[in-house]
């Protein structure tokens, strides 16, 4: 390639003229190259310690879905209706431990949702088999829930670090997204949760005390809530922009430094307290 100096003379250059010089702009612009983007793929991923009492608390109350299923569609009535109390006092148990104990995970923030879902899901197709609950509502939950149990899978899949695997995809120690419950679902579950609570306490409790309190009346009201909020939340997690956050490889290794952090502060604290 010819080129001219400042007095007007040409020379023959040296230099290539080939890609090389592009290369080095593009690294100088601070693009990744492709070799760049194998070392950082190659490179250990931070993972979460996800054995905390409050995803065990989680767990075991995913577990108790089924069972609370089996008893109802068989009636034991008293049986379905302690289990379910006892998954409802866990569901409020393990986000106040995380918080105060500082061991909030972002399997946490999935799993959490998962197992109230899970559990809704069960309850809400038994007692709609059992005639406890119509089946129109029963219909609109599980639209819903499908439907963000569908998002989720998908938003996992898109966050996950390379190399994508089934076995890391579905290794929750691998954060990847995260997933932030908007008010008015926060409102849902609990309104679902009255609703198959109520609809399991109605065959335990008096007949004489249900017309006393009008409580059949008060259930069909119910129903017609649940409704409403039902699709509400299924179109706030459509609309909103921070319902799922996909976390950036920066954003993991902060979280997970923290984390240790906070656990490292909670031992020397209680090896004083000793």
């Amino acid at each position: 390639m010819l080129k001219r100096t400042v007095s007007g003379s040409r020379y023959l250059s040296t230099e290539p003229s080939s890609g090389k010089s592009n290369e080095d702009k593009t690294q100088q612009k601070g693009e990744p190259t492709s070799t760049t983007a194998k070392i950082l793929s190659k490179l250990p991923i931070p993972r979460e310690n996800i054995y905390t009492v409050p995803n065990i608390l989680t767990f075991s109350r995913l577990a108790a879905a089924p069972l609370i299923g089996y008893c109802i569609l068989h009636s034991y009535d008293i049986l379905a209706l302690s289990l379910f109390a006892y998954a409802s006092v866990t569901d409020l148990v393990d986000g106040y431990i995380a918080r105060k104990f500082s061991q909030q995970t972002v399997v946490g923030t999935v799993i959490d949702p998962m197992a109230d879902k899970t559990l809704m899901t069960i309850g809400v197709i038994c007692l709609a088999v059992k005639a406890a609950i119509p089946v129109w509502l029963a219909g609109l939950i599980l639209a819903r829930d499908v439907g963000l149990a569908i998002s989720a899978l998908y938003y996992r899949w898109i966050s996950l670090p390379p190399p994508k695997t089934m076995a890391r995809y579905w290794d929750f120690s691998l954060p990847s997204a995260e997933v932030k419950p908007t008010t008015v679902s926060k409102a849902n579950t609990a309104l679902q949760l009255l609703l198959v609570g109520s609809a399991m306490a109605m065959p335990v409790l008096p007949e004489a005390f249900l017309a006393v309190w009008h409580l059949h009346e008060g259930m069909a009201g119910l129903q017609y809530i649940v409704a409403a909020t039902t699709f509400w939340s299924g179109a706030s997690y459509v609309y909103s922009k921070d319902a799922v956050k996909i976390l950036t490889a920066e954003e993991i290794e902060e979280r997970v430094a923290l984390k240790r952090k906070n656990q490292e502060e909670e031992t020397k604290k209680v090896e004083k307290r000793e």
